[in-house]
């Protein structure tokens, strides 16, 4: 039996391209143009070539800031993934419970990035903040404003508590999906919590999971507001991630040419590394 095509259905869609067109490809031609040429203002512009992006790759400052960007999102995919699969795996799957933990574990995701930094920012000062305050009382000595390693260990809790929930919610719907006749078939064949969650939990994750960590790769990549907020890129250099870098140049120094040239190197690494991941877990995925 041939399928049969609604063409009628674009109709319905092509508010959204149109939508599209103007919010997310009309700016990123806007960024190729500068990204090629140069300007002295007065709305005059020289053409530049390559000669920004040759000058993004060949400076220091550029791959500092991305092994930054990638050691926190390692370090963020190491911790979030697993915890929020320890955290779905133990959450209630029928009665009172359930709603409970569902909104609490949607508390965190309500707030927004620069609140959330706001939040943090105060939590971890020593004079009146609560974390900061607790442990110079107890002799830890901890300030994340000249501390290197204070102020990276402050960013990866605070991304930890605001998206290890979105992990969860993930992961708890995989789980929820998941036919009882299932567990009641390895019950009988006495199977241990580990061969459950080996054969029959995490093969039925393994959609969800993908998405999980897609997005929190990307978030965490491109990650801004929090660590600004909280250490404006220092102590130092120390937490200025390729974000922060790319406002630097193109607000602080207001150098167009080189923003724009940084912006598009920053977009294909992501588009890059999301599309390795995917290819990898998706064909480990059909191997399995």
């Amino acid at each position: 039996m041939e399928k049969t095509w609604n063409n009628k259905a674009w109709f319905m869609v092509l508010p959204v391209l149109v939508l599209v067109a103007f919010s997310a490809v009309i700016p990123l031609m806007t960024v190729v143009n500068y990204s090629v040429q140069d300007t002295f203002g007065n709305n005059e512009f020289f053409w530049a070539g390559t000669d920004w992006f040759i000058q993004v790759l060949q400076s220091d400052r550029f791959w500092d800031a991305l092994q930054r960007n990638l050691l926190f999102s390692g370090i963020i995919l190491t911790i979030e993934i697993p915890l929020g699969i320890l955290i779905a795996l133990n959450m209630p799957k029928k009665g009172f419970g359930v709603p409970v933990c569902l909104v609490l574990m949607s508390l965190p995701l309500l707030i927004p990035w620069n609140v959330v930094g706001t939040i943090w920012q105060v939590f971890g000062r020593v004079d009146i903040g609560l974390l900061g305050y607790t442990l110079a009382a107890l002799g830890i000595p901890y300030n994340y404003v000249n501390n290197v390693l204070d102020a990276w260990i402050t960013l990866i809790v605070m991304d930890i508590w605001h998206w290890t929930s979105l992990v969860v919610l993930l992961c708890y719907a995989g789980l929820v999906s998941i036919p009882d006749a299932y567990y009641q078939a390895a019950k009988i064949d006495g199977a241990s919590r580990w061969a459950v969650f080996r054969y029959i939990q995490l093969p039925k994750m393994k959609r969800v999971l993908l998405i999980a960590f897609l997005l929190r790769f990307m978030d965490s990549f491109m990650i801004y507001t929090e660590p600004f907020v909280v250490t404006g890129g220092g102590p130092g250099n120390s937490t200025t991630f390729l974000s922060i870098d790319l406002v630097k140049t193109a607000i602080g120094q207001f150098d167009l040419g080189p923003a724009a040239a940084l912006s598009l190197i920053y977009f294909l690494i992501i588009l890059l590394l999301s599309w390795i991941f995917y290819t990898v877990m998706t064909t480990s995925d059909a191997q399995n």
